[in-house]
């Protein structure tokens, strides 16, 4: 029967069991950065109840209708983020800059000036926002003195029959890994048990019969293995917003926004072991591993908002809005390589398996929470005004679909074990001395975790200014933000990972204009 898949085209396989899937693919899209423009940053996004500003609609669509004209936008920041690894008591340093125009937009204000009708005046806007940038570069370096990542190929194997690892004759790694992918029922576990079986990681205890199931590793045991992973990442999500809103008796603002999202995603990954444990006294063992991955994800998603401001007094306003799930539809692509070298005491060798084959995956479906946010804002006439945010998001209802799919519904069942309902606020400020517009923020964002080891908390602090030039306006913001999480060599069969402290320093500027 294996013999019937031998004919598979080189260079790509659809497959139809997905690669391991965890729960940080749907925090990818689950948990957002703070973006927008050099005054939605500037304040730490405290705008539920303020509006007036284009990246204010994506809290509450209403604030659109706080604009007096007709009014457009373009945003461009410097991304610099800062990681420091902490690996078994080796602490390594890495940082990523990038720039990034993420933020255009405008917005029609349309006022009935006759009088005859209490809605008296409708906003129409459009804008876009990028709602993550992922440049981003991690390294950790560091003895685990328990642990070896040959376990994950092993752990795979086990059980699995020894003919699906085997090459028959005139076989290829890339047909046999091919074949593996595309077999119900095998998938992305028995390629991994492949690739770990070809470089030699571990062997049969029986190579002569097909249907052995036990193995043993060729990685001295004892600890002591030197580990190094570098973990890459580029891409973005981005939303574009169709924004309508209306006022009634100019106390009342109700708006609703239809959301479309992007998402562009690509992970390099390299881990490294090397270990100096004495060598067994026969057969192999293992001295050096290398296994590099690159997944590649992109697809597109659906959302909506909707919003309301009451302004209580001239000084006063509170506000409620409502953002839906983000409904995703996504595609996974994945290329591996595993390069081993092992020595018999004697000679030494170097196995490099490398299938030369991508992994195109079937596609499925991610949704993430919903989110309520509750604003107030009180403003001091001309000279100013502070605004609170509070949002809650219970992240426990993400959900991978089809639900039905076994591996989701475990996947799941663990997301709706581990993660809670998390809250967020924000607080913001701004002063004006003229022309000038000096401003702060505040934002505190929990973890989505219910034991928060694995993502703490975050804390950020935001400042900057502007200056008004009648018809068009300068924003520059600096905001700061961090935030401790695991970040893990290897997705099963070793649970040790690497704490990385992460810190975001951005600088955004921003051109607006009246027209």
């Amino acid at each position: 029967m294996k013999k019937l898949f031998l004919s598979i085209i080189f260079g790509s396989s659809l497959l139809a069991t997905a690669q391991e899937t965890t729960t940080n693919d749907a925090l990818r899209y689950a948990v957002n950065n703070l973006t927008g423009t050099a005054r939605f940053r500037a304040m730490s996004g405290a705008f539920g109840a303020v509006g007036g500003d284009l990246s204010s609609i994506n809290v509450n669509p209403a604030g659109s209708l706080f604009f007096n004209n007709n009014f457009a936008s373009i945003t461009a920041s410097n991304l610099n983020a800062h990681n420091r690894s902490d690996y078994f008591g080796t602490r390594t340093k890495e940082n990523n800059s990038t720039l990034d125009l993420n933020q255009l937009g405008a917005v029609l204000i349309f006022n009935d000036g006759s009088g005859k009708s209490d809605w008296s005046k409708i906003a129409v806007g459009l804008n876009y926002d990028s709602t993550n940038n992922f440049d981003n570069s991690i390294f950790s370096a560091g003895v685990n003195p328990n642990n070896s990542i040959g376990s994950y190929f092993i752990d795979k194997a086990q059980g699995l029959p020894l003919e699906f690892m085997q090459l028959q004759p005139g076989e290829t790694v890339s047909q046999l890994y091919s074949y593996l992918g595309e077999t119900g029922g095998l998938g992305f576990p028995a390629q991994q048990a492949m690739l770990g079986y070809q470089a030699y990681l571990f062997e049969a205890f029986d190579d002569s019969d097909p249907n052995n199931v036990d193995y043993y590793t060729n990685v001295p045991t004892g600890g002591n293995y030197y580990h190094e992973n570098y973990v890459q990442t580029s891409g973005f999500t981005g939303k574009l917003t169709a924004n309508v809103a209306t006022a009634y008796k100019n106390k009342l603002f109700l708006g609703l926004n239809l959301n479309a999202h992007f998402t562009d995603y690509l992970k390099s990954t390299s881990v490294y072991e090397g270990n100096n444990n004495p060598l067994y006294s026969s057969g192999l063992t293992v001295t050096d591993i290398q296994f590099d991955n690159e997944l590649y994800t992109y697809g597109t998603g659906f959302s909506m908002n909707v919003g309301a401001i009451y302004k209580f007094t001239d000084n006063f306003r509170a506000g409620i809005a409502y953002e839906s799930p983000t409904w995703y539809n996504l595609n996974d692509e994945l290329s591996q390589r595993l390069i081993v070298r092992t020595t018999d005491g004697t000679n030494n060798y170097q196995d490099v398996v490398d299938p030369n084959v991508i992994n195109i995956y079937e596609s499925y479906k991610i949704q993430t929470p919903s989110k309520w946010t509750f604003s107030g804002a009180y403003i001091f006439g001309k000279k100013g005004l502070i605004s609170i945010d509070y949002a809650t998001k219970d992240y426990s209802n993400i959900k991978f679909k089809p639900t039905n799919d076994s591996f989701f519904s475990d996947l799941n069942n663990q997301m709706s074990n581990q993660f809670k309902n998390s809250y967020e606020l924000r607080i913001g400020g701004e002063y004006k001395i003229k022309q000038w517009s000096l401003r702060g923020g505040y934002r505190f964002e929990e973890s989505p975790y219910k034991v928060n080891f694995a993502m703490s908390d975050l804390i950020g602090y935001s400042a900057g200014l502007g200056y008004n030039f009648g018809e068009s306006r300068l924003d520059l913001a600096y905001a700061n933000d961090h935030r401790n999480y695991n970040v893990a060599l290897v997705s099963s069969g070793m649970n040790d990972a690497a704490r990385i402290r992460t810190t975001n320093n951005n600088i955004t500027i921003t051109y607006s204009v009246n027209f």
